[in-house]
């Protein structure tokens, strides 16, 4: 970014050109073999880690017979992610990114495989569940930066729009299956969606086994800092870069924003004694129109300056959180989710897909765990302060309130000049940041 002191426009660091040489043998993102696996391995990872995640709360109350253990049991996975996030990053950006995806393959597929044979003999315990939840969510916080600064290496920045809004409808596609198919297999055998998870990871360790390119450069000065001077330099670049810096607060708070009034909708049919299967429709629609939004995506980042689009793109999310707050008919929550949800994928997009080209080889995995630090720290607060809305002024208020802070980070998120200078993808990689800066020349007199 031209704004910023660590932007350098028209920089090309000596480690991009390898990427930028492998990146070019594929001429479409569908003839692109190793951004397939990538996108493949991810994509069973997440089916196999949603139909644990949707059965892992009923096991959990099966062994336990209680709600709050059960809970318990289930928070202890939350904190996996966050112990391990911002270490991720930093040894992914310091070692081989193809290896690291098959030891955490291989890693997922053992706990798994271990916590379905236990259960299946009858010997699982709660503290078992418990410790092997931390682990793997240690593991799946380890997965994503690194596939997502792998598909960075294998994808120009002009298809980078394309390859987020492809994640973005994988993601959508793995919400929609993860929970039809953990119901339909925990009712067969309560031991069978460990299995299944099982399987997932098996599918991203073949993956990860055929991509025959490079993930990352061969970085002979990346060992020089320490391993806390590297993550203290994936802060510093992140808060370097204004558009990268805005993305810490302002995406917290929008996710804050959003989460918390989706979870209002679903604790308040809840409280009424709503039929499950409604309310699950809920969170059914918004996932469908999330899908239909990634397919529209590419489009509309390919034809409009991704900063206006993404503001542009908010607007229906805004109103429709008001429109809920307003709402008092059940059929009225599922046609607003829809609303908030449809005009997302076209922002993720085209920001996350500027972020990406903007941010040199050597930082991807750092960048990307910070920022994940950002939203995983909030996650856990939508539950929290939606329960205690709903208990003192009212889904109403409590929805209102909600989209009241969405409301300010949009505003926030809309004024960001660097925000609103994001240009088209073939624009995108004019703003590579040349890190770590250049020192300013010293004047002579």
């Amino acid at each position: 970014m031209s704004d910023s002191p660590a932007a350098a426009p028209g920089a090309s660091p000596a480690n991009e050109t390898a990427a930028a040489r492998a990146r070019s043998t594929a001429t479409s993102l569908w003839q692109n073999a190793p951004y397939l696996l990538l996108m493949t391995g991810k994509t069973s990872q997440l089916i196999g880690n949603g139909i644990a995640v949707f059965a892992v709360p009923l096991i959990a109350f099966a062994i336990t017979e209680s709600v709050f253990w059960a809970g318990v049991i289930g928070a202890i996975s939350e904190v996996g992610v966050l112990l391990a996030v911002l270490p991720a990053g930093v040894i992914a950006d310091r070692v081989d990114r193809r290896r690291l995806l098959l030891v955490c393959s291989a890693a997922g597929l053992i706990i798994w495989l271990t916590l379905w044979a236990a259960d299946a003999a009858g010997v699982l315990n709660a503290i078992e569940l418990a410790a092997a939840l931390l682990v793997t969510s240690a593991v799946s916080a380890f997965y994503a930066p690194t596939e997502a600064a792998g598909i960075r290496y294998v994808v120009s920045s002009e298809q980078l729009g394309t390859a987020m809004a492809a994640m973005q409808g994988r993601g959508a596609v793995a919400s929609l299956l993860s929970g039809p198919l953990g119901g339909m297999l925990y009712g067969l055998s309560r031991a069978l969606p460990f299995l299944a998870s099982s399987f997932g990871y098996v599918l991203a360790g073949a993956t990860a086994l055929l991509v025959r390119v490079p993930l990352n450069d061969r970085h002979p000065q990346r060992h020089s800092q320490g391993v806390v001077a590297s993550l203290v330099d994936g802060f510093r670049f992140v808060w370097a870069v204004p558009v990268i810096r805005t993305g810490i607060g302002v995406f917290a708070l929008l996710n804050l924003a959003f989460g918390g009034a989706f979870v209002s909708i679903n604790l308040h049919p809840v409280a009424i004694h709503t039929a499950p299967l409604l309310i699950a429709l809920v969170d059914v629609a918004s996932g469908v129109a999330m899908l239909a939004g990634s397919i529209a995506a590419p489009s509309l980042v390919k034809r409009f300056p991704s900063g206006p689009l993404a503001i542009v793109c908010m607007v229906p999310s805004v109103l429709g959180g008001f429109g809920l707050a307003l709402s008092t008919h059940y059929l009225e929550y599922v046609a607003l989710a829809i609303v908030m949800s449809l005009f997302i994928p076209p922002v993720n997009s085209g920001l996350l897909g500027y972020v990406s080209a903007i941010t040199p080889q050597t930082m991807q995995a750092r960048m990307n765990s910070v920022l994940s630090l950002s939203w995983t720290v909030v996650a856990p607060l939508a539950p929290l302060l939606s329960g205690a809305l709903l208990s003192t002024v009212g889904v109403g208020r409590s929805i209102a309130a909600f989209a009241s802070l969405l409301l300010v980070g949009f505003v926030l998120f809309a004024l960001n000049r660097a925000v609103r200078r994001i240009g088209l993808p073939g624009t995108w990689e004019d703003d590579l940041v040349r890190w770590p800066p250049t020192p300013p020349e010293r004047q002579t007199s």
